[in-house]
């Protein structure tokens, strides 16, 4: 079944979570208003399912079930499914800022691969498990909270080093019939409106930490889970153009002897495959930021392009402003065509599944996580300092004031005063407000901090063939003219240009070949 984005919201009806906000109990998360931007951003995942225009990006047909399913829940079998997911990243971002469900999508794509060779390697049944957990989450149009970073703690000291074990979420005790869980998860995107709650590691593990190599489903109201989270976007603000509508929460997610029944562990302490589970999601995922940050980027160029408008200047003739407007396309669309190529150059994986090239999706995250800036000064530059200098939005209603302000802040006689207002505090809720601030921190740290994206495009990318490019051009004399200069076995014969020396009566005598 396809949930309508209504359907979503009553759906979350029939949990009942233990979550807090403001130092608040949420009663309905369904019907509480900090939470509704955020319930908005996911609900477009939902709608557009159900748009003819948009049908054939938003669903795809499950190649395990033959069931068409939500293409955030969809498990990648080809280059097609990759550019096509990220064509539908891109599209419900455009619209909601942040639409939170593409994390599922990756989550469910990773866990897929890792259960599959955990498998492979201790024969588990860990794959079929998963199958049917799949199956359900896409029968039932879930959406899924993906609690994978952890508190951590003392950063000097592994898991299993800390004072607190609880700062990492392991396996405090093992039963006949399942699990039981305990520790924290410090940043869970949307956690309040999540159906569920994917465990997975946020690290590579060693035998000693084996306990904290945990994956496994939760519902979000199951006994002993708590969600401490912040409010999603701006909700109730008047200055609040777009967040009022549209944001993300994000919660602590705290597991306290939380039971999980045996079908629904994917990992119990198999270190070694918890690590490849951690770098599958991040791969998927930083592939999918590509396609969400580029869906921000249109929505900056957009507001930048009606201001310059507003404002009475034309690109065409203007070649500081055309400028400034190229950089910031130039921006969006490098790390867009990132994520295309990433979708292109796939790497088949055992279990049928494709993950996006690693480092054509780990150049186009660090890109988009270090260039969020530019692209906010970029807006700043072609919108001017009216977007930080408005009065207040009570001011377009005052009697008193309003005449006077629409005589002087106006731009272009065919461009009402109101629209130049909107389109200002538009950029400034995108970009200068705590919104802006949130999309900065969002897009650097998100998926991972850069550091991380650069050890992998290390890892990942073949420098022993350029270093062996380069020996073969010397070795064929490239850079000597013609001459042969390599005296390196295999290089150009069994032995090398010269023979071994002979030792003679304590000299040495070099025979030439």
């Amino acid at each position: 079944m396809l949930m309508t984005a209504s359907d979503y919201r009553d759906s979350l009806r029939s949990y009942s979570p233990r979550v807090f906000i403001n130092g608040n109990r949420v009663e309905s998360v369904a019907d509480e208003p900090l939470l509704a931007p955020g319930i908005n951003g996911v609900g477009v995942t939902y709608d557009f399912a159900h748009r003819r225009e948009h049908k054939e990006l938003m669903t795809a047909e499950q190649s395990t079930s033959g069931r068409t399913v939500n293409r955030m829940l969809h498990i990648n079998t080809s280059s097609d499914d990759l550019l096509k997911k990220l064509e539908a990243v891109r599209l419900v971002c455009k619209v909601s800022g942040c639409a939170q469900r593409y994390l599922s999508h990756d989550a469910l794509n990773g866990i897929y691969q890792a259960t599959y060779r955990t498998d492979a390697n201790h024969g588990t049944d860990y794959s079929q498990r998963f199958l049917a957990y799949l199956h359900d989450v896409q029968d039932r149009d879930l959406t899924l909270g993906i609690a994978m970073t952890d508190a951590k703690g003392d950063r000097s000291k592994r898991p299993g080093q800390q004072t607190n074990p609880d700062v990492y979420v392991h396996i405090k005790e093992r039963r006949p019939d399942g699990i039981v869980i305990s520790g924290t998860k410090a940043i869970v995107t949307g956690a309040p409106y999540m159906h569920e709650f994917l465990v997975m590691p946020c690290r590579t593990h060693t035998k000693e930490d084996a306990d904290f190599a945990v994956c496994c489903a939760v519902p979000c109201d199951a006994p002993g889970v708590t969600i401490v989270a912040r409010p999603a976007g701006r909700p109730g603000e008047a200055a609040a153009k777009f967040s009022a509508k549209y944001g993300q929460s994000t919660g602590v997610v705290i597991f306290e002897d939380v039971f999980v029944p045996h079908e629904r562990v994917f990992l119990a302490g198999e270190y070694e495959e918890g690590g490849f589970i951690t770098t599958s999601y991040a791969n998927h995922h930083r592939h999918s930021c590509i396609g969400a940050r580029a869906g921000f980027g249109d929505l900056l160029i957009g507001a930048g392009a009606l201001m310059i408008d507003a404002n009475g200047l034309d690109a065409d003739r203007h070649g500081h402003i055309r400028e400034a407007m190229v950089d910031l396309i130039t921006i969006t669309e490098g790390f867009y065509a990132c994520g295309v190529a990433a979708s292109v150059y796939f790497e088949q994986d055992p279990v049928g599944s494709v993950m996006p090239d690693a480092v054509f999706s780990n150049i186009g995250k660090l890109l988009l996580a270090t260039k969020i800036y530019d692209m906010h000064k970029v807006a700043h530059y072609v919108s001017g300092g009216l977007i930080v200098a408005l009065p207040g939005p009570d001011e377009d209603h005052n009697p008193e004031t309003k005449a006077s302000l629409s005589a002087v802040l106006g731009g272009r006689a065919d461009i009402p005063m109101e629209r130049r207002m909107e389109v200002s505090r538009m950029i400034e809720d995108l970009t200068v407000s705590n919104q802006g601030g949130w999309y900065s921190v969002i897009s650097l740290h998100g998926g991972g901090s850069p550091e991380a994206m650069k050890r992998e495009i290390w890892r990942n990318y073949p420098v022993a063939e350029r270093k062996e490019l380069v020996n073969d051009l010397l070795d064929r004399g490239v850079l000597a003219e013609g001459r042969k200069v390599s005296r390196q076995p295999g290089r150009c014969c069994a032995t090398g240009c010269q023979a071994p020396a002979k030792v003679t009566g304590g000299a040495e005598a070099v025979q030439p070949r």
